[in-house]
């Protein structure tokens, strides 16, 4: 069987090697065989002085190696035995910050992201609920095609917003994570339409594990352009992204194919915007 801290000396009853009273001294060194010994409490102890067993912590008291009689001794008084008992249940108390990983003997991958079960098994903590959810949005409109989006953009103040964590960060229209983890993206676009010179806006979720070396289209939408009467369209892509490396996944959103289209943003209410919420862990 494995422990923690100490291993138990079961039944391992030592009795010291005799000590000569000093006149007026209270305290003595414990040695068996002549190096020093030390017990795991007073009640770990039979202690006889002067032919009468002697009550632990009331009568004496122990401190690693040293015995300390509750009075001084005097000529004459006689340390008859000193009887260290084996520690049989009781492991003691380790000293702070010195069991570490190694001293501990359940399975499992055991690092600072898992925790010891009950059951004797090293596993990573259930997921608490979401950690980060974030929303911005266009604070004004702007017209024609954007590859990416840069302009305009702000998180959401409205009295009742509330994000979740440190949140997203943006520069120059790319988008990065505050920690990792399976993300769900969602672009939510609103146009109005005065021109019909293209009657096919994309607007685009893109993602990329390399800093945007190289792209992936998460998610796309098409929106026609219907110039009767400058109508408004909006519609709603989402996306999955597992960011396993800060510094390295990030995010855009592209729109194009717009000609001279509007899409459309306001600083007081959410036209075009852009939710981030963490789901779990990366992947």
């Amino acid at each position: 069987m494995s422990y923690i801290g100490k291993t138990p000396t079961i039944g391992n009853f030592q009795v010291c090697d005799a000590i000569s009273v000093v006149n007026n001294q209270a305290a003595y060194t414990m040695q068996v065989g002549s190096v020093n010994v030390s017990p795991e409490s007073a009640n770990h102890m039979i202690v006889s002085l002067n032919g009468v067993i002697q009550k632990p912590t009331d009568a004496f008291t122990v401190s690693g190696s040293t015995i300390t009689f509750d009075s001084n001794l005097v000529t004459g008084d006689v340390i008859d035995f000193i009887q260290i008992l084996g520690n049989v249940l009781d492991l003691g108390v380790p000293s702070d910050s010195t069991v570490s990983l190694a001293k501990l003997t359940a399975t499992g991958t055991k690092n600072s992201t898992t925790f010891l079960r009950g059951d004797n098994t090293f596993n990573a903590p259930p997921l608490g609920g979401i950690t980060e959810a974030d929303m911005w949005r266009l604070s004004a409109n702007i017209t024609g095609d954007h590859e990416p989006l840069t302009s305009n953009l702000e998180r959401v103040d409205s009295a009742t917003f509330a994000k979740i964590g440190t949140g997203m960060s943006v520069s120059s229209g790319i988008w990065s994570f505050p920690i990792t983890g399976l993300y769900q993206i969602t672009f939510i676009w609103s146009i109005q339409a005065t021109s019909s010179a293209d009657n096919s806006m994309n607007g685009i979720i893109q993602g990329s594990s390399n800093n945007f070396t190289a792209s992936d289209d998460l998610a796309q939408l098409k929106l026609a352009a219907d110039t009767s009467n400058n109508k408004s369209q909006a519609a709603t892509i989402s996306a999955f992204f597992n960011c396993t490396n800060v510094s390295t996944h990030k995010i855009r959103f592209n729109i194009n194919s717009m000609s001279s289209n509007t899409t459309r943003g306001n600083s007081g209410t959410n036209q075009t915007g852009f939710v981030f919420i963490r789901l779990g862990d990366s992947q």
